[in-house]
């Protein structure tokens, strides 16, 4: 194995955290970008042998910086934080900085529906910033992740009460991703992206109903969880609100047998299991 390393933005992040963590699991050198390294998440890494680095995505100089020597990097982009025209200019930095450095692949996380004209608004700007790393020069994948299993972690206090809410009917299946099977597979085309390049790449674990997620959930807490539908109206967040609209109508799209048919070295979890495992300290 090549000893250069393989940088991860956001590296303290979920979707960093899980790709540091699956290419540590498989002996790769990690440099990790991260904005603050005296906060515990990067002191961990640190102790886990991870090269970290400072630095910020909207930071051009820190990314071309932790950039220089790599054999490939690990971008992910977020709106949440200072909005939508600030993630596209993340992208942008990345984009450029990459160039720069001559980055020999780049993984772009992005969503899954991204290349749907969905109406998300944080699923457009991620399709503004793949647009732009398609035109470029730099070797790349792009990874879209469908809905992730621990996003049900932030209703966590209504489901330690029994009811999991979802502006969903219950017998909708809503594809979803663990974390973990997303780090296993970023990892993956890091270490070997040959015949992954230029390639747009959608991640889906499991698709259970509502109504099979409250079962999981009831049954790793030992008690009744059941789905109540949440009114679509009442997601009072535009971005929320669109995407709901969003899974509510076409939804995600992943052909899920053949994916995990053609990478099954994956494992991909089902959520059954990852409930199991998520909840056991909340019963």
């Amino acid at each position: 194995m090549t000893d250069e390393p393989i940088l991860v933005l956001a590296a303290t992040g979920g979707q960093g955290g899980a790709v540091t963590k699956a290419l540590v699991g498989r002996g790769a050198r990690v440099r990790a970008l991260v904005r603050d390294p005296g906060r515990q998440a990067a002191r961990k890494l640190a102790a886990a042998g991870v090269d970290v680095v400072t630095g910020s995505l909207s930071d051009a100089d820190s990314l071309a910086a932790a950039m220089s020597g790599v054999r490939a990097v690990f971008a992910y982009t977020t709106p949440f934080e200072a909005g939508l025209e600030a993630e596209v200019a993340q992208g942008r930095s990345i984009i450029a900085a990459a160039t720069l450095a001559r980055v020999p692949h780049l993984v772009f996380s992005s969503v899954a529906g991204a290349d749907q004209a969905s109406g998300v608004p944080h699923f457009e700007s991620k399709a503004l910033i793949e647009a732009e790393l398609a035109s470029g020069d730099v070797p790349h994948t792009v990874l879209g992740p469908t809905y992730f299993f621990d996003n049900a972690l932030g209703g966590a206090e209504r489901i330690l009460d029994g009811v999991l809410d979802l502006p969903l009917p219950g017998d909708r299946p809503l594809q979803q991703l663990d974390r973990a099977d997303l780090g296993a597979f970023a990892a993956k085309v890091l270490l070997d992206p040959g015949q992954y390049a230029g390639r747009r790449i959608e991640l889906a674990s499991d698709a259970p109903t509502p109504v099979q997620m409250a079962d999981a959930l009831g049954d790793a807490l030992g008690r009744e969880v059941r789905h109540e539908r949440f009114p679509l109206s009442a997601v009072t967040n535009p971005d929320m609100h669109a995407m709901w609209a969003f899974l509510n109508r076409e939804g995600y799209r992943v052909d899920i047998p053949a994916l995990h048919g053609d990478h099954p070295e994956i494992g991909w979890t089902r959520y059954a299991d990852w409930a199991g495992r998520a909840w056991p300290a909340a019963r």
